[in-house]
Parts: structure tokens; sequence; C-alpha cells
């Protein structure tokens, strides 16, 4: 009977232990919390190492002697249940549970920080701003349209200046300010110099056009030609040339029989008083010789600094221009001064090419003012030198129509000199009265 009774002690202890296990799975005590954070680290540690977490073992109950009573049996009960280490007994899936909620529980958080994932939509947002920056460059390309265009003008207009020197028109005139700048002197001293040498080319021939043997002959006819052409003139001189051949003849001829002579040319009064005053002054003066100076030459009846010019550059080989009407126009018309008076215009000219230049600058000018630079109605569109002119359009630029506006041996007519050079490629001028 003690027997039994002693074994039925000794068990219950054994079998009551398991009651703090249960109230520890149901979250209640400080006992539990303390097994369940202890089970939940280590849960924790056991998923980063990647290794399931191992059962705690649960421990066994000692049989007490028999004769414990019940007083002392529960004492022993609580110093157990205190000094069991957390976690004895109390299996693993029963605690899991809260910890996987609580590792649940970050999900939210997680929710959250994927929430940023609009803000960087926001910073991606940048890119329709991009897309308006790039919306510029369509602009840019009209901008480089607008060069293309602009440069295929000016090949257009280069290509046409080639063609110009054959009597196409050319682009924008030279000489205008490009850009609101004006022309340069250094710049315009170039163009001018480079219109010199295309002169040279298109008149090669180029010389005096009045008809002359010595210098006496050549002063009187330039002194005949003031206000008319030099065709009337060259066919004047050869009756009055043969009627009085040197300065000393015309100095003792009859002014009526002068007069009449020289009638066709014109203020033929006013015209015989000067030659024949300056044939008496040659005469007295100088020996019946023309002088080589030009301060001599200005003294004599007539005779200003353009004749004195012309009789120096052509019979003494003294370089010298010569403002006449046709110089005088082209010379404005190239913008090579905007002087009106002769003398200023000789300065400035003279100022821009070299003394060598002069007399055969003044024959080119003189011969392109005759032939297509007319006063009137030029011929632009048949100009050598349209490309380099800056007053380009004045006149008729239809190149059909401005060759009909050419004269003398350009447009197949004959020439003003009776007697022109052997290299003069037209046709002499007619006598007087010949038709």
């Amino acid at each position: 009977m003690s027997a039994e009774n002693d074994s039925a002690v000794g068990e219950q202890p054994a079998s009551k232990p398991k009651e703090p296990a249960k109230r520890a799975s149901r979250g209640g005590g400080a006992v539990s919390s303390a097994r369940s954070d202890k089970t939940v680290d280590r849960t924790a540690e056991a998923g980063v190492r990647g290794a399931a977490p191992a059962e705690p073992t649960p421990t066994k109950a000692t049989p007490k002697k028999a004769g414990v009573r019940n007083a002392g049996a529960k004492r022993a009960r609580a110093k157990q249940v205190a000094g069991k280490k957390p976690g004895a007994g109390v299996k693993t899936a029963d605690v899991v549970e809260p910890a996987n909620k609580e590792v649940v529980a970050v999900q939210p958080a997680t929710r959250k920080a994927a929430a940023v994932k609009p803000a960087t939509k926001k910073v991606g947002s940048v890119k329709p701003a991009a897309k308006k920056a790039v919306a510029v460059k369509p602009a840019a390309k009209k901008a480089v349209t607008v060069k293309s265009a602009a440069t295929k003008a000016g090949a257009k207009a280069k290509g046409a200046g080639g063609a110009e020197t054959k009597g196409a028109s050319p682009g924008a005139p030279a000489g205008q300010p490009v850009g609101g700048k004006p022309e340069s002197h250094l710049a315009m001293v170039r163009r001018a110099r480079r219109i010199n040498r295309e002169l040279a080319d298109v008149y090669p021939y180029a010389h005096p056009e009045l008809d002359f043997r010595n210098p006496f002959e050549l002063l009187v006819a330039t002194v005949l030609s003031a206000q008319t052409t030099d065709l009337r003139v060259n066919q004047t001189t050869p009756g009055l040339f043969a009627a009085y051949p040197t300065p000393e003849d015309l100095a003792a001829a009859n002014p009526e029989d002068v007069e009449e002579i020289i009638r066709p040319t014109g203020f033929f009064r006013a015209k015989t008083k000067s030659i024949m005053g300056l044939a008496a002054a040659l005469r007295d003066e100088f020996g019946g010789e023309v002088p080589g100076r030009l301060e001599d030459l200005v003294k004599l009846p007539g005779v200003g600094r353009k004749t004195a010019n012309v009789v120096l550059g052509n019979a003494f080989g003294v370089p010298g221009i010569t403002v006449d009407t046709h110089f005088g126009r082209l010379v404005r018309r190239f913008k090579w001064t905007e002087q009106e008076d002769p003398e200023k215009v000789e300065a400035e000219v003279c100022a821009i090419f070299p003394k060598s230049e002069w007399t055969m600058l003044s024959h080119r000018v003189v011969f392109h003012g005759r032939r297509i630079c007319h006063a009137r109605k030029p011929a632009c569109g048949a100009c050598s030198i349209a490309p380099l002119c800056p007053s380009y359009g004045e006149g008729e630029t239809d190149p059909e129509k401005a060759r009909k506006l050419l004269k003398y041996e350009k447009g197949g007519f004959p020439g003003q000199r009776l007697s022109p050079p052997p290299d003069y490629p037209g046709l002499p001028a007619p006598p007087l009265g010949a038709g």
C-alpha cells in the first residue's frame, strides 16, 4: 500500500511540469515570453545560416522518493520551473508561429520601401523634359537648313559669278555692306586691282581712240575732243592737219578757215581760239615743240590736266590718269571714289594703283565705259566684271537683252579710229561723209 502511494507521489511531479509548457505556448507569463524570445533568436539565427533549428530536448522528470510531502513537491516544482532553461521542453513549432508573424510584419516595411518606386518614376519623369530638350533639335535642324540654303545660294552666286565673265548674272554685288559692315579700304583696293586685271583680259588692245602721228597732233585732237566724240574728231583732223601740219602753220592760219574745218566738232569758235593760241605758244615759248612736263602743258591755252595727262601718257610715256566723263562715271560706280571733282578723282585713284598702271588703266576704263557700262543703260548682263561691281543691277541684267546694248567691236560695229592699231579686233571707223 505504501509502495503504491510512493509511486503515485513520485509520478505527479513528472506530469505537472507540462503545464508551464502549455502556458508558454499560449503566450502567458514572463517565463514563456523569455523562452519565446530565446527561441526566436535561435530560429532567426538558424534561418540566416540556412539550417533548420534543432528541437529542444524535453527534460525528463526524476521521480521523487516516497515520503515527500505535497508542500515540498510544490516548492520543488516552483524551483524547477524557475531554474529550468528557457525553451526547455518547448516544441519549436509552438514558438515559430509568433516569430514568423513578427518576421512577416516586416513586409509592410518592405512595401513602404517599395513605395519609393513611384519616387523613382518621378525621377524618371525627367524624360519628358529631356524630350523637350531634344525637341530643340528640329529647330537646330531648321537653322542648319537655313545655313545650308544660304550656302547653296552663295554657291549659286559664285557659280553665276564665274559664268558672269561670259555674260551671266552674278550673285550679290561686290562692295556692298555685309552684315552691316561697310567695305574696308583694303578690300576696296584689292577689288579695284582685280577689276583692272579683268579689264586687261577683256581689252588687251586698249589704246587712245584719237588718231595722231606726233605729240602736236595728239595735243590738238585732245583739245577738239571736248564736248564731242573721238569719232567726230578723227573724221575732222585729217583735213585740219593736211592744211596746217605744224604749230607755226596753225598759228598763222586764218581763224575763219580753221572754224570752217573744225565746225563738225561743235563749239568751233571757242575751239579755234584754243588751238590757234596753243600753236602760237608752242612757236613762241617752246620752239615749236610740245613740252614733256605737266606744269608746262597746263599753261597752254585750252589745256588742262586731263589733256596734259593724255599727251604725257601716250606721246611721252609718262604715266598719268585721264579723268574724262567715262572714267569719272565708272570709278564712282566701282566705288573707288565718291569725288566729283576731276582732280580729286585723279588723286584718289592714283593712290589705289601703282604708277606704272595709270595710263593703261585709263584706257581700259574708258573702253569699258564706251562699250558696256553706258551712262544711261549699262549692259550689266553682259559685263565681265559684274561679280566685282557694287553697282550691278543699275542696267539691263538679262544677258540676251544686254548683248544688244554693246557698242563698237563688242557689238560688231566699227570703232572710233580711222587708223586703229594693228591688234585692234574691230573695224576701222569710216571717213567723214562716208555714211
